[in-house]
């Protein structure tokens, strides 16, 4: 059976999720933004962490681990890389590790680029991906430390999983991210339906995180550099995909 996933609402815009297995009562938390929301949750499903998986060392995912672990003791998992900014962890990890929740496999993916050392989590049974700031709805994160170079092959790693992932990512930043994706991919019938319900779904307070893998690779431009429209558009045909996605990424930053 695959996890149950519950996506929680943190701070102003982030997101931390939790995932469940009904027949161990193994649960893990991804991410620790903000602790109130998160025990709440684990409150209301009566729920004990087993798990904590750390996606990268920003203080918006990481500064509530203290008081969550308090509350709940948990083994805490995050990349052997950052190991000297993260939280101590019980359990250093790399790309290509694999671990168990619930019986459940848990693959790593190193995605640096918005950080370097920034991991994904990927559950093929639960088909669901966290993968925080590196593939985000719509958009990516910004190049804090890594190179377009790693976030276009972080990126690339991510888009090569079955279209019907679900794309667990770390912040509503979703109908920014549209107006963006429109001024870089203004002919995508598919992106202008996903901009019109992305706001009809803002403007009545609903979440647009997480996402089907599928449609983030139909609609978001980050994935798209090598989409020959968009390249045309940006002036850019026959640029490298690396070239692309950083001169949309830099767009993006000036935004």
């Amino acid at each position: 059976m695959p996890l149950e996933i519950v996506t929680i609402p943190c701070l102003s815009d982030n997101y931390a999720y939790l995932a469940h297995d009904a027949a161990s009562g193994e649960t893990a938390l991804v991410d620790a933004p903000e602790a109130g929301p998160i025990l709440a949750e684990l409150a209301a499903g009566g729920w004990k962490l087993s798990h904590v998986l750390l996606t990268h060392h920003h203080w918006d995912h990481v500064d509530a681990l203290p008081e969550i672990l308090a509350a709940h003791p948990a083994q805490v998992i995050g990349a052997a890389a950052d190991a000297h900014r993260l939280p101590p962890l019980d359990r250093e990890v790399t790309e290509g590790d694999r671990f168990e929740i619930g019986g459940e496999p848990v693959e790593v993916i190193d995605v640096s680029g918005h950080t370097v050392g920034h991991l994904a989590f990927y559950l093929p049974q639960s088909k669901a991906v966290f993968t925080a700031d590196s593939l985000m709805a719509l958009g990516c994160g910004r190049l804090f430390e890594g190179t377009a170079e790693q976030m276009w092959n972080s990126l690339s790693k991510i888009a090569a999983l079955p279209d019907d992932t679900t794309v667990c990512s770390g912040h509503e930043y979703t109908q920014s991210n549209a107006r963006f994706a429109l001024t870089i991919d203004p002919g995508n019938e598919a992106l202008k339906t996903r901009a019109a319900e992305i706001d009809a779904a803002r403007a009545n307070g609903k979440p647009t995180v997480p996402s089907l893998l599928g449609l983030e690779k139909a609609t978001n431009p980050f994935l798209r550099a090598a989409d020959p429209a968009i390249q045309a558009h940006l002036g850019m045909a026959g640029e490298s995909p690396v070239n692309v996605f950083a001169e949309i990424r830099g767009r993006k930053d000036r935004f």
